[in-house]
């Protein structure tokens, strides 16, 4: 018992640090090759009732995007700046890379993470640097009102491939303007994020999620034996006879 519970915790462990590993030779959906599209159309400020405020949606441009996931952060509207702004329209950011970056060998050398507004990138590696390109990743804040689509969002995993259908959106409420968004691909810093009115999402692939599974499935073992052993009747242990 006791070899197959450190077993339990060794895997548990290190499945948690592989977790989100990008596949080796991962392939891509076909259109993941292609650069984000935008194009105008016309459009007219949207008026969007939700969660008991109104807001306002100013369309700029049509917009579709192909990508995988590289990190991504749910966002709550009654904590942090969301709270401060009335901000429940924002789902969660979600930082993608498209094209030759996405097809990299050297992506699982390279860490993404999320701040509260930002998708940010860190490597020790010069040859997976040299292979990346920061004009083909974009950190998208998302925002809808639909609970389907909204649904859709959250439930993404690192490395699935995407498809964003929508418009580059500026976006406030009652209390005024809240979020403004980029309209070039090449563009760093402050402001250089999309924010998308998403009419369309979902998983064009999803990732092979191994180590994830093992994970779950090694951490629910524990918690079981664990429970087990806490709440199993006591058996006290035979004493050896002389």
């Amino acid at each position: 018992m006791k070899l197959l519970a450190w077993s339990l915790v060794l895997l548990c462990v290190l499945s948690f640090f592989l977790r989100n590993q990008f596949e080796s030779n991962v392939s891509l959906d076909s259109r993941l090759l292609n650069e984000p599209l935008q194009y105008a159309d016309e459009h007219q400020r949207k008026q969007l009732p939700f969660e008991d405020r109104q807001y306002f949606v100013d369309r700029k441009f049509r917009y579709e995007l192909y990508g995988m996931v590289v990190s991504f952060r749910e966002h709550d509207g009654d904590q942090m700046l969301h709270k401060s702004w009335g901000d429940h329209l924002n789902i969660a950011d979600v930082c993608v890379v498209w094209s030759d970056t996405a097809q990299s060998p050297f992506l699982n050398q390279i860490d993404f993470w999320n701040g509260q507004f930002t998708c940010n990138v860190r490597t020790s590696s010069n040859e997976a640097w040299q292979s990346f390109n920061m004009n083909q990743l974009s950190n998208n804040h998302l925002i809808s009102a639909d609970p389907y689509i909204r649904k859709k969002i959250t439930d993404i995993n690192i490395g699935d491939q995407i498809v964003i259908k929508g418009w580059l959106s500026e976006y406030g409420n009652d209390q005024g303007a809240i979020r403004g968004t980029s309209i070039r691909r090449d563009d760093t810093g402050n402001g250089a994020c999309e924010t998308i009115y998403v009419e369309q999402f979902e998983v064009v692939r999803e990732a092979k999620r191994l180590w994830n599974k093992l994970f779950t499935v090694s951490s629910a073992l524990l918690l079981l034996m664990l429970a087990w052993y806490f709440f199993s009747p006591y058996k006290p242990r035979a004493e050896k006879s002389h």
